[in-house]
C-alpha cells in the first residue's frame, strides 16, 4: 500500500509526505513507515524529512525524530480559475531571457525573510533539486515575475510526484521590497492559471502555520483549508 508520497535525492536527503487515507489503520501508517526508515537507515542517506500527522509525535520522537514546526494544507479546483487583468508580465527560465545564475539570486532574495521555520537548504542545493524532482524540462516551470521592468516574485508550478492532476508550487515568493502591496496574491492567482497549463485539475499548497501572509493568499485566491500536519526530521 502506498500510504506516503517520497522524493528522493540522491545521498543527500528524503523527503516523505504522508497520503491521509480515511480508510487505513494507524498500525499499517506506522508499519510502512517502519520499512522507509529502515530502507534509508541502510542506504545512508543524509536526512530525511517528514510530514505526518501530529497525532504520530510521540512515536516519532521516541526514534529520534526532532520536530521542526507544523504547517497547514490549503486546497482548491482549478476550474474555476480564470485569465485576470493583471500587470504582471511572467516569464519561464526556459524563454532563455535570464540565466540560471540569475535565477538562483532572485530565488535566494525571494526566501530571504521568510517566516516557515523549516531550515533552509543552501540555494546551489535548491537548484540542484529542481532538476532532480521536476525532471529534464524543469525550466519550463520555473518562472519569474515583472512590474514595471523590475522583478516581483518566482513561481514554480508543477504537477506532484505520484499524481497526474495535483498541482503545486515547489516554490513562491515575492521579492522583500514588494510585500505587503497585494503583488503576493497576484502572483500565486497567476500561478494557478500555469497548473492549468500544466493539466493540474486542483491545487494543493502548504506553508508554515506562523506564516500568516501565506495564509492570507490562500484565502484570497479562493483555497481552503484542508489538514494539518507536523514537520519532523532525522538525520542518519
Amino acid at each position: 500500500m502506498n500510504l506516503f508520497n517520497i522524493i528522493k535525492n540522491k545521498q543527500e536527503y528524503w523527503l516523505v509526505d504522508q497520503i491521509k487515507k480515511e480508510d487505513v489503520s494507524t498500525e499499517s501508517y506506522i508499519r510502512e513507515l517502519t520499512d522507509i526508515l529502515v530502507n534509508w537507515s541502510s542506504l545512508e542517506i543524509g536526512y530525511l524529512s517528514l510530514l505526518m500527522d501530529e497525532q504520530y509525535e510521540s512515536w516519532l520522537l521516541e526514534r529520534d525524530f526532532g520536530k521542526i514546526s507544523s504547517i497547514v494544507e490549503y486546497t482548491r479546483g482549478l476550474e474555476g480559475v480564470q485569465n485576470t487583468d493583471n500587470q504582471m508580465v511572467s516569464h519561464s527560465l526556459a524563454e532563455g531571457l535570464i540565466d540560471e545564475q540569475e535565477y538562483a539570486e532572485l530565488y535566494e532574495l525571494c526566501r530571504s525573510g521568510s517566516a516557515n521555520k523549516n531550515t533552509k537548504q543552501p540555494i546551489a542545493q535548491v537548484m540542484s533539486s529542481l532538476e532532480n524532482e521536476l525532471g529534464p524540462e524543469w525550466r519550463k516551470h520555473c518562472y519569474y515575475f515583472l512590474q514595471d521592468g523590475a522583478f516581483a516574485g518566482i513561481s514554480i508550478p508543477h504537477i506532484e510526484i505520484g499524481t497526474v492532476d495535483e498541482g503545486r508550487l515547489f516554490y513562491f515568493g515575492v521579492v522583500p521590497e514588494l510585500r505587503g502591496q497585494g503583488i503576493g496574491v497576484q502572483i500565486h492567482r497567476v500561478s494557478l492559471e500555469l497548473l492549468k497549463q500544466f493539466h493540474a485539475t486542483y491545487y494543493v499548497g502548504s506553508t508554515d502555520v506562523h506564516n500568516t501572509n501565506m495564509i492570507k493568499i490562500f484565502e484570497k485566491n479562493g483555497c481552503e483549508l484542508r489538514d494539518r500536519k507536523g514537520i519532523y526530521k532525522v538525520v542518519s
